[in-house]
């Protein structure tokens, strides 16, 4: 039996095409289009506007991705909330929203799991089990939209995976969630993070997107990278901050480097010290993040005294630096946290 076609998954171009093989007109694809992206249905009996013979013809060859809502945490501290989705095939992910002053922002997951092996990530414990298609990327967006009845301005492609390991499909993900027939996100509302993969920020770099690219440093020099980070193995960290300068001046667009402090382990003087001659000159912003503990890893967050001192250190060499916001602290905030959990205590039922 042939597999069915993964419909919310194709751009407007391969949407037509699928339907001029049907033997329907072309204006036929703009109808789904718009009910697979802004009315956002999960059925084909609900394409209203369609001949009942075309709604069978699609339900016969096509699927529709929908996720199911496993669990919801809501944060009592600031009203994060905290999905855990389940897949078609059984696997599970994870996505965050966070409101700000600014508007509803979703954190997606791009993988479930990964391979990447962070020392203080939760996600990539169990390793990589496969990449997300882009249905099941926007269907992170379209659900959490749903369940709030609000608009999603921001997405952070910053939860479980390392994107640049599912390329094609991020690309496809950003086409059609900026796509102006669609969702109609601003490309410059969304950000991916990628712990360094040099060739794929290069080959990102070359698309001229204005998305913002977030690079997961977390340390000042290549050999505490090595021991927190297995990919420095491969990339050596002034390879990865050539490749953030490559995209900067391909796109022109602002990068961020993400660094978790973790206690006395990259937190010193001397980092800060390093970190500020690493990047200077650059056009670009540090994220301190007070590393969220896993009970998997003896690691422990900076003390507030150690954080703001080494946010000092930098501002003072002209560094564009904040202290991202910890949200959801009550709720498994940090990635992986929640689907590790429900999967161990699904397995001890």
């Amino acid at each position: 039996m042939n597999e069915k076609t993964d419909i919310k998954s194709l751009n407007r171009t391969e949407l037509e095409e699928l339907l001029t093989e049907m033997g329907e007109k072309s204006f036929r694809a703009r109808q789904i289009y718009e009910w697979l992206h802004v009315k956002q249905v999960n059925s084909f009996e609900e394409m209203s506007n369609l001949s009942k013979a075309l709604r069978e013809k699609l339900e016969h060859s096509c699927r529709i991705t929908a996720l199911k809502k496993e669990q919801v945490q809501v944060s009592r501290l600031d009203g994060t909330r905290k999905y855990l989705f389940a897949l078609g095939d059984g696997n599970l992910i994870e996505s965050v929203l966070m409101r700000y002053k600014h508007g509803n922002s979703v954190c997606i997951s791009s993988q479930v799991g990964c391979r990447m092996g962070c020392k203080f990530c939760a996600s990539t414990l169990d390793g990589l089990v496969r990449g997300l298609t882009p249905s099941e990327m926007l269907d992170q967006i379209y659900a959490i939209g749903k369940d709030i009845g609000e608009r999603i301005s921001n997405v952070v492609v910053m939860g479980t995976g390392e994107p640049m390991d599912n390329f094609d499909n991020l690309l496809k993900f950003i086409e059609i969630l900026t796509d102006e027939n669609g969702l109609n996100i601003s490309q410059r509302n969304v950000t991916v993070s990628t712990c360094g993969i040099v060739p794929k920020i290069r080959e990102l770099a070359d698309k001229k997107l204005s998305i913002t690219l977030a690079l997961s440093l977390h340390a000042s020099n290549q050999k505490k990278r090595l021991e927190l980070m297995p990919v420095a193995n491969k990339y050596d960290i002034h390879e990865v901050i050539d490749a953030c300068k490559y995209y900067f001046a391909q796109t022109g667009r602002r990068v961020t480097f993400e660094y978790s402090l973790v206690g006395n382990v990259n937190d010193t003087d001397e980092d800060a010290r390093e970190l500020a001659a690493l990047i200077a000159g650059m056009n670009c912003h540090v994220n301190l993040i007070p590393v969220n503990p896993i009970k998997e890893r003896d690691y422990v967050q900076s003390n507030r005294d150690a954080i703001l001192a080494f946010q000092h250190k930098l501002e003072h060499s002209g560094i564009n630096v904040t202290i991202r916001r910890e949200m959801g602290r009550d709720i498994d905030g940090a990635c992986g946290q929640l689907r590790r959990k429900y999967a161990v205590t699904h397995r001890e039922l």
